[in-house]
Protein backbone atom coordinates (compact mmCIF):
# COMPACT_ATOMS: atom_id res chain seq x y z
CA UNK A 1 0.00 0.00 0.00
CA UNK A 2 1.20 3.22 -0.72
CA UNK A 3 2.59 5.41 2.13
CA UNK A 4 0.98 7.85 3.65
CA UNK A 5 3.35 10.58 2.85
CA UNK A 6 2.79 9.42 -0.95
CA UNK A 7 -0.61 9.92 -0.27
CA UNK A 8 -0.52 13.46 0.52
CA UNK A 9 1.38 14.57 -2.03
CA UNK A 10 -0.08 13.05 -4.32
CA UNK A 11 -3.33 15.19 -3.47
CA UNK A 12 -0.49 18.42 -3.70
CA UNK A 13 0.14 17.14 -7.05
CA UNK A 14 -3.78 16.46 -8.01
CA UNK A 15 -5.03 19.88 -6.31
CA UNK A 16 -2.26 22.14 -6.89
CA UNK A 17 0.11 21.55 -8.98
CA UNK A 18 -1.86 19.94 -12.06
CA UNK A 19 -4.64 22.84 -12.18
CA UNK A 20 -1.86 25.10 -12.51
CA UNK A 21 -0.79 23.80 -15.39
CA UNK A 22 -4.15 23.20 -16.96
CA UNK A 23 -5.39 26.79 -16.40
CA UNK A 24 -2.12 27.73 -18.32
CA UNK A 25 -3.57 26.33 -21.29
CA UNK A 26 -1.17 25.29 -24.35
CA UNK A 27 0.89 28.41 -23.40
CA UNK A 28 4.62 26.99 -23.26
CA UNK A 29 5.97 30.43 -21.44
CA UNK A 30 3.24 29.99 -18.98
CA UNK A 31 4.62 26.25 -18.50
CA UNK A 32 8.26 26.86 -18.09
CA UNK A 33 7.55 30.07 -15.55
CA UNK A 34 5.39 27.63 -13.55
CA UNK A 35 8.05 25.12 -13.89
CA UNK A 36 10.82 27.34 -12.40
CA UNK A 37 8.44 28.97 -9.98
CA UNK A 38 8.27 25.30 -8.20
CA UNK A 39 11.98 25.49 -7.59
CA UNK A 40 11.75 26.95 -4.06
CA UNK A 41 10.19 24.11 -3.13
CA UNK A 42 13.35 21.91 -3.59
CA UNK A 43 15.44 20.75 -0.32
CA UNK A 44 18.97 20.36 -1.55
CA UNK A 45 20.95 18.06 0.30
CA UNK A 46 23.74 19.66 2.73
CA UNK A 47 27.22 19.84 1.67
CA UNK A 48 25.73 19.55 -2.44
CA UNK A 49 28.55 21.51 -4.51
CA UNK A 50 27.12 23.18 -7.58
CA UNK A 51 29.89 24.20 -10.53
CA UNK A 52 27.92 25.93 -13.78
CA UNK A 53 30.43 25.39 -16.57
CA UNK A 54 29.90 25.75 -20.72
CA UNK A 55 30.33 22.84 -22.93
CA UNK A 56 30.97 24.15 -26.44
CA UNK A 57 28.70 27.55 -25.90
CA UNK A 58 26.25 25.08 -24.13
CA UNK A 59 25.25 25.91 -20.33
CA UNK A 60 25.70 22.74 -17.97
CA UNK A 61 26.56 22.55 -14.14
CA UNK A 62 27.98 20.13 -12.20
CA UNK A 63 26.09 18.27 -9.35
CA UNK A 64 28.72 16.80 -6.30
CA UNK A 65 27.46 15.46 -3.33
CA UNK A 66 30.49 15.66 -0.62
CA UNK A 67 33.02 13.00 -1.33
CA UNK A 68 32.17 11.95 -5.08
CA UNK A 69 34.25 10.12 -6.79
CA UNK A 70 36.08 12.08 -9.84
CA UNK A 71 36.54 9.08 -12.38
CA UNK A 72 33.39 8.20 -12.66
CA UNK A 73 30.46 10.31 -14.58
CA UNK A 74 26.55 10.70 -14.64
CA UNK A 75 25.33 12.67 -17.71
CA UNK A 76 22.10 13.64 -16.29
CA UNK A 77 19.16 14.80 -19.12
CA UNK A 78 16.73 16.39 -17.33
CA UNK A 79 12.69 16.16 -17.87
CA UNK A 80 10.11 18.52 -19.23
CA UNK A 81 8.28 17.72 -22.34
CA UNK A 82 11.11 19.02 -24.50
CA UNK A 83 9.72 22.27 -23.63
CA UNK A 84 10.80 23.07 -20.65
CA UNK A 85 12.74 21.87 -17.35
CA UNK A 86 16.73 22.95 -16.66
CA UNK A 87 19.55 22.49 -14.52
CA UNK A 88 18.09 24.74 -11.78
CA UNK A 89 14.72 23.08 -11.59
CA UNK A 90 16.04 19.72 -11.23
CA UNK A 91 18.86 20.38 -8.96
CA UNK A 92 17.24 18.76 -6.00
CA UNK A 93 17.11 15.39 -7.68
CA UNK A 94 20.20 15.30 -9.26
CA UNK A 95 21.95 15.89 -5.94
CA UNK A 96 20.31 13.55 -4.55
CA UNK A 97 21.56 11.06 -7.26
CA UNK A 98 24.64 12.27 -6.29
CA UNK A 99 25.40 11.70 -2.48
CA UNK A 100 23.69 7.93 -2.95
CA UNK A 101 25.97 7.04 -6.13
CA UNK A 102 28.71 8.94 -4.63
CA UNK A 103 29.40 10.24 -8.10
CA UNK A 104 29.05 13.84 -10.10
CA UNK A 105 26.28 14.47 -11.85
CA UNK A 106 26.71 16.10 -15.40
CA UNK A 107 23.39 18.77 -15.82
CA UNK A 108 23.03 20.04 -19.13
CA UNK A 109 20.61 23.12 -20.40
CA UNK A 110 19.76 21.32 -23.42
CA UNK A 111 17.95 22.98 -26.02
CA UNK A 112 14.06 22.86 -26.22
CA UNK A 113 11.45 23.01 -28.45
CA UNK A 114 9.10 24.66 -29.92
CA UNK A 115 12.27 26.79 -31.06
CA UNK A 116 14.05 23.95 -30.87
CA UNK A 117 12.57 20.56 -31.83
CA UNK A 118 14.38 17.38 -32.16
CA UNK A 119 16.88 16.10 -33.10
CA UNK A 120 18.57 19.77 -30.79
CA UNK A 121 18.59 17.75 -27.58
CA UNK A 122 20.12 15.12 -28.87
CA UNK A 123 22.70 16.63 -30.41
CA UNK A 124 23.23 18.42 -27.28
CA UNK A 125 23.45 15.34 -25.38
CA UNK A 126 25.70 13.60 -27.74
CA UNK A 127 28.00 16.78 -27.68
CA UNK A 128 28.30 16.23 -23.77
CA UNK A 129 28.63 12.69 -23.95
CA UNK A 130 31.99 13.47 -26.16
CA UNK A 131 33.31 16.29 -23.91
CA UNK A 132 33.08 13.67 -21.25
CA UNK A 133 35.21 10.70 -22.96
CA UNK A 134 37.47 14.02 -24.37
CA UNK A 135 37.99 14.95 -20.28
CA UNK A 136 39.29 11.45 -19.67
CA UNK A 137 36.47 9.64 -18.45
CA UNK A 138 35.99 6.20 -19.95
CA UNK A 139 32.98 5.10 -21.52
CA UNK A 140 32.82 2.38 -18.93
CA UNK A 141 32.55 4.65 -16.54
CA UNK A 142 29.97 7.03 -17.49
CA UNK A 143 25.95 6.04 -17.05
CA UNK A 144 23.48 8.22 -18.67
CA UNK A 145 20.20 8.88 -17.68
CA UNK A 146 16.95 11.25 -16.69
CA UNK A 147 13.47 12.02 -15.85
CA UNK A 148 10.26 12.30 -18.25
CA UNK A 149 11.25 13.50 -21.34
CA UNK A 150 15.01 13.29 -19.96
CA UNK A 151 14.47 9.52 -20.14
CA UNK A 152 13.38 9.67 -23.57
CA UNK A 153 16.14 11.79 -24.76
CA UNK A 154 18.51 8.72 -22.89
CA UNK A 155 17.01 5.95 -24.79
CA UNK A 156 17.66 8.43 -28.20
CA UNK A 157 20.68 9.18 -27.13
CA UNK A 158 21.85 5.61 -26.79
CA UNK A 159 20.50 4.92 -29.84
CA UNK A 160 22.19 7.42 -31.60
CA UNK A 161 25.42 6.80 -29.90
CA UNK A 162 25.21 2.92 -30.80
CA UNK A 163 24.12 3.90 -34.55
CA UNK A 164 27.35 6.10 -34.75
CA UNK A 165 29.17 3.46 -34.04
CA UNK A 166 30.73 5.33 -30.55
CA UNK A 167 31.94 3.24 -27.87
CA UNK A 168 28.90 2.65 -25.34
CA UNK A 169 28.38 3.89 -21.75
CA UNK A 170 28.08 1.77 -18.83
CA UNK A 171 24.65 2.11 -18.76
CA UNK A 172 21.23 3.91 -18.55
CA UNK A 173 18.47 4.77 -16.93
CA UNK A 174 15.52 6.40 -17.19
CA UNK A 175 12.24 7.46 -14.50
CA UNK A 176 8.94 7.63 -17.05
CA UNK A 177 9.90 8.27 -20.36
CA UNK A 178 7.83 8.73 -22.99
CA UNK A 179 9.04 6.76 -25.87
CA UNK A 180 6.01 7.71 -28.91
CA UNK A 181 6.22 11.27 -29.87
CA UNK A 182 4.06 10.20 -32.99
CA UNK A 183 1.60 7.64 -32.30
CA UNK A 184 0.70 8.06 -28.48
CA UNK A 185 -1.57 4.14 -29.13
CA UNK A 186 0.18 3.07 -25.65
CA UNK A 187 -3.42 1.76 -23.18
CA UNK A 188 -2.21 3.29 -20.17
CA UNK A 189 -3.71 6.45 -22.31
CA UNK A 190 -7.05 4.80 -21.64
CA UNK A 191 -6.16 2.91 -18.60
CA UNK A 192 -5.05 4.92 -16.51
CA UNK A 193 -6.17 8.39 -17.28
CA UNK A 194 -8.88 8.64 -14.36
CA UNK A 195 -6.41 7.48 -12.08
CA UNK A 196 -3.40 9.68 -13.01
CA UNK A 197 -3.16 12.70 -11.17
CA UNK A 198 -1.52 14.93 -13.27
CA UNK A 199 -0.36 14.06 -16.90
CA UNK A 200 -2.99 13.81 -19.79
CA UNK A 201 -2.65 11.89 -23.62
CA UNK A 202 -3.52 15.55 -24.44
CA UNK A 203 -0.59 17.32 -22.83
CA UNK A 204 1.49 14.63 -24.54
CA UNK A 205 -0.09 15.08 -27.61
CA UNK A 206 0.48 19.19 -27.49
CA UNK A 207 4.26 18.63 -26.29
CA UNK A 208 4.74 15.57 -29.00
CA UNK A 209 3.91 17.99 -31.42
CA UNK A 210 6.34 20.83 -30.42
CA UNK A 211 9.10 17.97 -30.00
CA UNK A 212 8.48 16.29 -33.47
CA UNK A 213 8.11 19.85 -35.08
CA UNK A 214 8.65 19.85 -39.23
CA UNK A 215 10.12 16.16 -38.89
CA UNK A 216 8.76 13.68 -40.43
CA UNK A 217 7.02 11.09 -38.16
CA UNK A 218 8.30 8.52 -39.74
CA UNK A 219 11.95 9.12 -38.29
CA UNK A 220 13.09 5.81 -36.18
CA UNK A 221 14.11 8.05 -33.53
CA UNK A 222 10.79 9.74 -32.64
CA UNK A 223 9.87 6.81 -31.69
CA UNK A 224 12.54 4.38 -30.26
CA UNK A 225 9.67 1.45 -29.44
CA UNK A 226 9.88 0.62 -33.38
CA UNK A 227 13.62 0.77 -33.45
CA UNK A 228 16.25 -2.51 -32.99
CA UNK A 229 17.60 -1.80 -29.57
CA UNK A 230 20.01 -4.32 -29.74
CA UNK A 231 23.40 -3.55 -28.89
CA UNK A 232 22.08 -1.24 -25.90
CA UNK A 233 23.96 -1.01 -22.63
CA UNK A 234 21.79 -2.16 -19.41
CA UNK A 235 18.97 -0.63 -18.75
CA UNK A 236 17.14 0.59 -15.66
CA UNK A 237 13.73 1.67 -15.99
CA UNK A 238 11.19 3.19 -13.23
CA UNK A 239 7.46 3.86 -13.67
CA UNK A 240 4.36 4.66 -11.75
CA UNK A 241 1.72 2.72 -11.62
CA UNK A 242 -0.97 5.40 -11.66
CA UNK A 243 0.54 7.13 -14.89
CA UNK A 244 -0.51 7.45 -17.98
CA UNK A 245 2.81 6.88 -19.92
CA UNK A 246 3.14 3.46 -17.93
CA UNK A 247 2.43 1.44 -21.42
CA UNK A 248 5.83 3.36 -22.73
CA UNK A 249 7.98 0.97 -19.98
CA UNK A 250 6.17 -1.79 -20.14
CA UNK A 251 6.41 -1.70 -24.28
CA UNK A 252 10.26 -0.54 -24.03
CA UNK A 253 11.25 -3.01 -21.53
CA UNK A 254 9.60 -6.02 -22.88
CA UNK A 255 11.79 -5.26 -26.52
CA UNK A 256 14.80 -4.26 -24.97
CA UNK A 257 14.97 -7.66 -23.20
CA UNK A 258 13.87 -9.39 -26.53
CA UNK A 259 16.87 -7.61 -28.26
CA UNK A 260 18.79 -8.97 -25.29
CA UNK A 261 19.38 -6.08 -23.28
CA UNK A 262 19.68 -5.84 -19.65
CA UNK A 263 16.88 -4.61 -18.29
CA UNK A 264 16.07 -3.78 -14.76
CA UNK A 265 12.49 -2.81 -14.39
CA UNK A 266 9.96 -1.66 -11.80
CA UNK A 267 6.93 -0.33 -11.20
CA UNK A 268 5.57 1.59 -8.12
CA UNK A 269 2.07 0.62 -6.86
CA UNK A 270 0.23 4.02 -6.78
CA UNK A 271 2.88 6.55 -7.86
CA UNK A 272 2.39 9.48 -10.86
CA UNK A 273 4.66 10.62 -12.81
CA UNK A 274 8.36 10.79 -11.76
CA UNK A 275 7.65 10.73 -8.24
CA UNK A 276 11.23 10.31 -7.31
CA UNK A 277 10.96 14.32 -7.19
CA UNK A 278 9.11 14.24 -3.90
CA UNK A 279 12.46 12.21 -2.31
CA UNK A 280 12.65 14.14 0.35
CA UNK A 281 9.50 13.62 2.09
CA UNK A 282 8.04 10.52 0.58
CA UNK A 283 9.65 7.13 0.88
CA UNK A 284 8.65 5.48 -2.18
CA UNK A 285 10.56 8.01 -4.05
CA UNK A 286 13.78 7.82 -1.97
CA UNK A 287 13.66 3.88 -2.58
CA UNK A 288 13.18 4.50 -5.85
CA UNK A 289 16.69 6.91 -6.35
CA UNK A 290 18.76 4.38 -4.10
CA UNK A 291 17.42 1.44 -6.47
CA UNK A 292 18.46 3.09 -9.35
CA UNK A 293 21.73 4.84 -7.85
CA UNK A 294 22.73 0.83 -6.42
CA UNK A 295 22.07 0.17 -10.79
CA UNK A 296 24.08 2.96 -11.46
CA UNK A 297 27.23 2.30 -9.35
CA UNK A 298 26.75 -1.86 -10.08
CA UNK A 299 27.75 -1.26 -14.02
CA UNK A 300 29.75 1.91 -13.12
CA UNK A 301 32.07 0.40 -11.11
CA UNK A 302 32.42 -3.07 -12.13
CA UNK A 303 35.14 -1.92 -14.21
CA UNK A 304 37.50 -1.24 -11.29
CA UNK A 305 36.49 2.44 -11.24
CA UNK A 306 37.14 1.87 -7.23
Amino acid sequence: MPSLQSRFYRLIIKYYVAPQYRRAGNSVPAWKKLMETFVKFQRIPEGTVIDPITINGMPAEWVRARGVRQECAVLFLHGGAFVMGSPNTHRELAARFSAETGTGLLVLDYRLAPEHPFPAAMEDAITAYDWLLERGYAPEQVVIGGDSAGGSLTVQTLLALKEDGKPMPAAGFCMSPPLDWVRFDGESYQTRARVDPWITEQMCRFTGGLYVGENDPATPLLNPLDTGLAGLPPLCIHVGDDEVLLSDSVRLTKRAQAAGVEVEFKIWPGMWHVFQANAASVPEAHQSIAEISKFVTNHMYQSGAV
